[in-house]
This record gives structure tokens, sequence and C-alpha cells, in this order.
């Protein structure tokens, strides 16, 4: 089935008791029982909501998993997966990784003697070297926040399951209208559904998807035991922007690369980090993995010299926020913004400089978008 069509009809949005058409809220937090310990599907909202069941049956599919699980924000996600791990465990992070998933590991984590190293994912050798003898989880994003990096799924589900580790994916960026980790070869999908599953910049959600019965049976157990679950309201509203999902990542994919094209021209403009960019030595990664188009993020760095921050203020279209993903653009300085709990050495280590603006591009008429950064970046 057509992704176009799957995010309509795929999982079960049809009420069954009513037939209505749109899935109803749910807002109970506890159900009937009709007998002593018969063993009730729907027993009490934190393990169980009809309404949530729905959306993690629909997010499932779409990421070609068996189960899915959906959680209060994209950091209770990546918490859960993350808690599959025990004391003495120790992780790889990608090296320019969200700087949430970096306090989580390096502030939280680390109390539990959890341990980790970063390290660049598109160098497997590096990868590989990197491994130590409890090394049991390789966390990465592709395309990374901001950097934009790509990783070879594939190749890292190998390297992963080679030293039994699990291999868990962050595909918030690029979704599963352009990439499908788990036909990869991944353990783990997360997303922070607030982003392009969402797609409206109204609800926090976060997702787990799994093809495996151990896997799911552990995220459910952790879901119900920490209790970072989804209400039934916030399912209802991601459930409805998914029918217009393809449709949204289509006009993103559209709008990005036509930015892209444009922003090549811009003297103003240092560097440019694009999936899509067919000049980029990892170019040949984003054809082998991703389908659809190359995603709605793009992140530059102006010239020497140039007043990053008169330019962000500057804008009329595109709003200066953090977040991303949603049908306005946004622009968002990483370095003070969304990556500002990374120590400033650790950032520019990793390449993310003071002068790095991320762009998330969203679905108005690109020229629009374009005259924005045009009148933007003639006043510096």
């Amino acid at each position: 089935m057509n992704i176009r069509t799957q995010v309509i009809h795929g999982g079960h949005q049809v009420d069954p008791r009513t037939g209505a058409v749109n899935m109803p809220i749910y807002q109970t937090t506890t159900f009937k029982q009709t007998e002593l310990g018969g063993g009730a599907k729907w027993e009490y909202t934190r393990s169980e909501n009809p309404t949530r069941a729905s959306l993690e049956e629909l997010i499932a599919s779409l990421e070609h998993g068996t189960a899915g699980f959906a959680f209060s924000s994209g950091m209770s996600a990546i918490h859960a997966v993350m808690s599959t791990l025990s004391a003495g465990d120790h992780i790889l992070l990608a090296d320019d990784v969200y700087g949430g998933t970096f306090r989580l590991v390096n502030s939280i984590l680390a109390r539990l003697d959890i341990t980790y190293d970063q390290v660049d994912m598109a160098d497997l050798s590096a990868v590989t070297s990197a491994l130590k003898p409890n090394t049991k989880m390789i966390f990465l994003e592709t395309p990374t926040n901001p950097l934009l990096k790509l990783a070879d799924i594939q190749d890292l589900s190998l390297i992963a399951h080679k030293h039994q580790a699990t291999l868990a994916v962050d595909n918030t960026f690029a979704t599963p209208y352009n990439q499908v980790p788990l036909d990869l070869g991944a353990d783990f999908v997360i997303h922070s559904g607030t982003k392009y599953i969402g797609g409206h910049s109204d609800v926090l959600s976060g997702f787990v998807v799994t093809n495996d019965d151990r896997h799911s049976a552990e995220i459910k157990h952790l879901q119900m035991s920490i209790g970072a679950t989804l209400g039934a309201s916030d399912s209802y509203l991601v459930l409805r922007s998914l029918k217009t999902f393809a449709l949204r990542m289509r006009a993103h994919n559209d709008n990005a690369q036509t930015l892209f094209n444009w922003l090549q021209t811009q003297s103003q403009v240092a560097k440019i980090y694009y999936p899509g960019d067919a000049s980029s030595a990892q170019y040949a990664i984003a054809q082998k993995q991703m389908q659809g188009g190359f995603g709605g993020m793009i992140s530059i760095e102006l010239q020497a010299g140039l007043d990053v921050k008169k330019f962000v203020e500057s804008l009329k279209i595109f709003t200066l926020a953090e977040s991303l993903g949603g049908v306005e653009s946004l622009v968002e300085v990483p370095a003070v913004m969304t990556h500002a709990s990374i120590p400033a050495d650790i950032r520019h280590e990793h390449g993310i400089t003071d002068e790095l603006i991320r762009i998330s591009v969203g679905i108005e008429d690109s020229q629009d978008l374009i005259e924005d950064f045009q009148q933007g970046l003639a006043q510096l």
C-alpha cells in the first residue's frame, strides 16, 4: 500500500463500536471489567487506551514494524529505548547528536553507570574501533541534528549485530516517508512525533517502533512502568495530522530542494548542509537509503564576519524558534538554542559553530521563502 493511502487507511482508524471514520477520543482513565481477573484488553489508560492503540498501530505500519509505542515526547521515547540498557553498559552515540539526547546520556544515565562515547557514524572503521566489550547499543540519527550528516544504517546494523548490540535509529528528520530503518536492519526506530509526524506545532509526542517480539515486550513493560504515555486527546491530534502526512512531506521535500538550489547561488552563504547535495561525499548514502526526497531540513553557515543574529531576527516568514517539522518555516541557531546544553568545546569539536543556522523548511510557497531569505541577506 502506498504511504499516501496508508496514512489514511492503515492501522485501525475506524471506531469498531460505532463505525466512526475518525477514531474517537476515549477520554477515560479506567474501564469496566466484566469478570474478575478475566484479562480484559482495556483496564487502565496508562497501559492501554483505544485512541492511543489506534495511533500505535498506524505508526508501526508506517515504519514496517510489528509494534509501535506512543510516548508523551520524543525524549521519553529515547529514554525508554535507552532504559533497555543496564548498569555497566556502554552506548555509542553520533558525534553531533541532538542536545537533549546528549543531556540524557551525559547527566542522567551516567548516574546509573551507563557510559558512552561519541563517534562519526559515517566512518565505519571509527565505529568499529570505538566498540567496547560492554557496548550494547549504537544510537544514531541520520540525518543528524543539526549538521545533517548521514550514516549507512544497513552497514551499522551489521556491525552492531556482530557485536551483539542493538541499533537504535532516531528517524525524526527523515520520517518514514523518506526512510525506513527497520527494513535496513535497525532494531528500534524512534521519533519525536512533535516534529513531522504531528506537523502542526501543536502537540508533543514520541514513538518507538520495533519488529522484534522480545524488544516489543520490553518497550511495552517500560512504557507501562515509567508511565510517560501519550494521552488520548494528544493521540487523536496526531492521528488527525497523519492523514495529511504524505502530502506535507512531499511539500517539505520539494521546498527544501528549491531553497537549497537557490542558496547555492548566494555569495553570503559559506557552507550548506543538505542530504540532497549531489556534490557531497555522503550523497551515495542518501541515494541508497532515502526515497521520496531528502527531507525538509537545511543548515547553513554565513560567511565569516556576517551578523547571524541580525539575519535570523530580520526574517519575516521564517520564525525564529526551536523545534522543526511543522507546516511553518523556522530558523534557529543551535549553539545558543537547541544544542546549548552541549559544552562549547564539544560543540566546536564536532562542527557545531556559533555561526551555524538550522532551517526547517515549511510548506509555504517556495518563492515567498526565497524572497524572505533574499531580503534578510540583503541587510547584512
